[in-house]
């Protein structure tokens, strides 16, 4: 090793010492780093620890009041999203329970309901969710809309044996074709399975763009840029890295446990192996700390950088196709959607966790998550201009 090589390498191990000191002296390292990522696995994960929301609470219109009536109470009550919690006397009470919050929505059984189906009259079952409440709307409209269903099924049935048809004819003329559904990857329909793979990635994402971003600018506020280059051989690279590796240990760590926690403690799935995951979460941690060099090279002050790094890691969540597809926006967003890190990391997640596809599958992807870490060659120069002669104005 040439004397060149070995100062560099004691220049980088200067560095790092350097940041670890600066990390121990600052608790906000330690919140940012530490504990903030694991309250958000923990705070994710136990929100929607039954996969889905249950026993939503709606309420019962029974104008009927009659055995058929109270039957299909108990059994929408049944439902596991769905909690029967009052009756009440009229559409008003109801609609104002709504108003006030007090249920999500209610099912409506109107006068002579079970007559009107003996005499074939066609009788009408209504049901009102509030939509304003998406994912709680969206649930009990499916378990209603399933009850009146069968209702309707179960009085068909009741005439066609009337009449004299067979079971196997009666279900023959109420479900000619039987619908055989195999939901794959997640069977269980679990929410947390879809949201928290992504949702906390996500946040520690965002949480190393804030922190690769003040790291540096906290340098210039503070006037210690110089101090820092200096220890570097004046090298922007050496000095980049120095500071730098100790936070990617410690991310990386970060991300370890919750590819465990959820892979391994958590038991979802992860039909590829848990190492895919390990490698895209470390490229996705790299691509983040460039993306983070990125942001404060091009607004080299500190609260610039900072607001820059929170507005792309917020936007992350609503572009990258885990709560809304990416192909049904509009073609604009679709092609903006491949300029955030995490977009990538969620095709990956899908070949390799739920799909079980080979690595090679994704190449795309991870090569999108390289050419990320390419970012830092663009500013690099206006960096080390903004490190040396720019002055801090409050």
């Amino acid at each position: 090793m040439t004397k060149n090589n070995k100062n560099k390498l004691f220049s980088l191990g200067q560095i790092m010492k350097r940041e670890c000191r600066r990390m121990v002296a600052r608790p906000l390292y330690l919140f940012c780093m530490v504990i903030a990522p694991l309250f958000c696995y923990i705070f994710f994960t136990t929100l929607m620890g039954s996969g889905l929301p249950t026993n939503l609470p709606i309420a019962v219109v029974d104008l009927d009041d009659t055995s058929t009536s109270r039957n299909l109470a108990r059994n929408l009550d049944a439902f596991g999203q769905t909690s029967v919690i009052t009756r009440y006397g009229t559409i008003d009470e109801a609609r104002s329970a709504i108003q006030r919050g007090d249920i999500y929505g209610f099912f409506y059984i109107p006068k002579g309901l079970s007559a009107d189906a003996q005499n074939q009259q066609q009788p009408t079952l209504s049901f009102y969710t509030n939509n304003s409440y998406l994912i709680a709307g969206s649930l009990l409209f499916k378990d209603m809309k399933m009850m009146s269903e069968l209702a309707s099924g179960a009085a068909a049935r009741s005439v066609l044996y009337a009449k004299g048809a067979t079971e196997d004819q009666a279900m023959a003329f109420l479900q000619p074709i039987v619908i055989d559904t195999h939901p794959l990857n997640n069977p269980w329909l679990n929410y947390s399975v879809y949201l928290c793979n992504t949702l906390i990635p996500g946040v520690l994402m965002l949480l190393i763009f804030m922190v690769t971003v003040y790291s540096i600018g906290v340098e210039i506020k503070d006037r210690t840029a110089r101090e820092w280059l200096r220890m570097g051989n004046n090298s922007i690279y050496i000095s980049l890295a120095g500071k730098l590796l100790p936070h990617t240990i410690v991310f990386f760590i970060m991300g370890v446990f919750y590819n465990i926690y959820l892979y391994g403690y958590l038991h979802f799935p992860i039909n590829s192996g848990i190492l895919p995951m390990l490698f895209a979460t470390l490229l996705m941690i790299l691509a983040s700390q460039c993306c983070g060099i990125f942001m404060i090279g091009v607004l080299p002050t500190l609260r610039l950088g900072l607001s820059f790094a929170s507005l792309w890691g917020v936007v992350s969540f609503s572009i990258s196709g885990f709560t809304f597809p990416v192909m049904a926006m509009h073609p604009v967003l679709q092609a903006l959607s491949n300029l955030f890190p995490l977009r990538h990391y969620f095709l990956i997640y899908v070949d390799q966790a739920l799909n079980g596809y080979s690595m090679a599958y994704s190449w795309v992807n991870y090569v999108a998550l390289l050419l990320f870490m390419m970012l830092p060659f663009l500013v690099v120069n206006r960096l080390k201009e903004a490190l040396i002669y720019y002055k801090y104005i409050p």
